[in-house]
């Protein structure tokens, strides 16, 4: 401690950020906001902070901060993946795959539009159910919430598949054998919502 040398030490502060995994505008958004942390060094990142900043960024589904000594931060993201148009307050959001509200820059983007209210783990069961049955989820137009919580979906070749309550992932891998049949082509409803009953209308 007498020594006058390490008295005299000083940690190198941060010098140099790379942000990347977004557009080149979000990165450099995201950039600006972590200029303040320029004044520590790599020892002494307040992680809180950090975290409760990009959070603020409600299209990045995750992210991994990579220090470079002795003065370097590299940030990965993962961008959120665009999942569903909803409205909400007279306005248009992206449902991203983190569970957050993006908003619309006007891109067109080839997702479905929900519907109805509802509630967000509720849309995201109905998708794990989707996702593990043989239906693809890129034929969904439209998805039609009710407040039963029942769901019916419209296909990109528009016909309606109304869902029942239970057994989701069963009544979807029906759908997907009626849709491959010939003999239901020019069927415009498919109601799956009666156990162990199909009622097909034109």
């Amino acid at each position: 401690l007498n020594n006058q040398k390490i008295i005299m030490f000083e940690l190198p502060k941060i010098n140099e950020i790379e942000v990347e995994g977004l557009s080149q505008k979000r990165n450099s958004e995201l950039l600006e906001k972590l200029r303040y942390i320029r004044i520590y060094n790599l020892f002494f990142l307040d992680k809180e902070k950090i975290k409760k900043l990009f959070d603020t960024f409600n299209d990045i589904e995750s992210y991994t901060i990579k220090k470079k000594y002795p003065s370097s931060l590299k940030v990965e993201i993962t961008e959120a993946r665009p999942l569903a148009y909803i409205k909400q307050d007279d306005k248009i959001f992206i449902l991203g795959s983190n569970q957050k509200l993006i908003e619309n820059l006007n891109d067109k983007l080839e997702i479905p539009f929900i519907f109805g209210e509802f509630k967000l783990n509720e849309f995201f069961e109905l998708k794990k159910e989707i996702e593990k049955s043989k239906f693809f989820y890129s034929d969904i137009k439209n998805f039609y919430s009710f407040k039963s919580g029942r769901w019916d979906l419209e296909t990109s070749s528009g016909k309606l598949i109304k869902l029942p309550n239970n057994n989701i992932q069963d009544a979807l891998n029906l759908c997907s054998k009626i849709l491959a049949d010939k003999n239901f082509k020019d069927k415009k409803i498919i109601d799956l919502r009666l156990k162990k009953k199909l009622i097909v209308n034109e």
